[in-house]
């Protein structure tokens, strides 16, 4: 902690380590469920590249992804998209309907997902009886922590740094630990990923090929994503 014109400045981390804290408690509220299935509560399946929800739409309930992953967006006025963040199974979407009347994003599926749909009533209901309220509080402050760090993201580091932390976080959540990699088994394109950073498709497809030739991520012979996180993580934390 420094002070800059006498005020205290805290160095914000690079990259959270993401992953385990939202998904265990998406298996908690699962494994509720499962023992007090009841109303409220239903099974959704969603096909590749269709809309769970979209913008402006009055949907009160929660999702569970158990199977595939899900894309949020936000949307501009003109339509042009802001991608989010990208889910996979154990984790939670939708959770603004506990704050909201209407939806301010939408989530997509990016493959076929099965995911488990939790009324906003049942929801609450859940927190209450089943004793889960601190692991509740503390998933929305990850998420907080997720959030703040991507906004630092934008505003302190270029778009090549950008784009190394977000791929150590996707990595993270994502991805299958493999010694000190971590395989990303689902395609992600590079629109997507300029999405996450805010830059244009040539640009990450730049980056990418960089970042291969120094031997910070790689790819499978069928398209897989490899990071090398110990060297990525280095990286960027020499570069931010």
């Amino acid at each position: 902690m420094a002070a800059v014109n006498g005020q205290e400045r805290v160095r914000l981390a690079p990259v959270a380590h993401s992953g385990p804290a939202p998904r265990r408690f998406g298996r908690l509220i699962a494994e509720h469920l499962r023992e007090r299935c009841g109303g409220g509560i239903a099974r959704v399946r969603c096909g590749r590249n269709l809309a769970l929800y979209s913008c402006g739409q009055r949907d009160a309930s929660v999702y569970l992804i158990e199977s595939g992953w899900i894309k949020t967006l936000a949307l501009s006025t003109s339509g042009k998209e802001c991608l989010l963040g990208i889910y996979g199974c154990g984790d939670v979407v939708g959770e603004l309907c506990l704050v909201e009347e209407e939806r301010s994003s939408m989530a997509v599926a990016m493959v076929a997902s099965v995911l488990t749909r939790v009324s906003r009533q049942r929801f609450l209901e859940i927190l209450g009886d089943g004793g889960i309220l601190d692991d509740w509080m503390r998933y929305l402050a990850f998420r907080l922590v997720e959030q703040q760090q991507v906004i630092a993201s934008m505003v302190t580091a270029d778009s090549e740094r950008r784009l190394a932390v977000t791929l150590l976080r996707l990595g993270h959540k994502l991805g299958t630990a493999q010694a000190d990699q971590f395989r990303i088994e689902h395609r992600i394109t590079q629109e997507e990923l300029a999405g996450m950073v805010g830059t244009t498709r040539s640009r990450v497809g730049h980056f990418l090929k960089e970042f291969r030739r120094g031997g910070l991520i790689a790819a499978t012979p069928d398209s897989r994503l490899v990071i090398h996180e110990r060297r990525l993580r280095r990286y960027v934390e020499m570069h931010l």
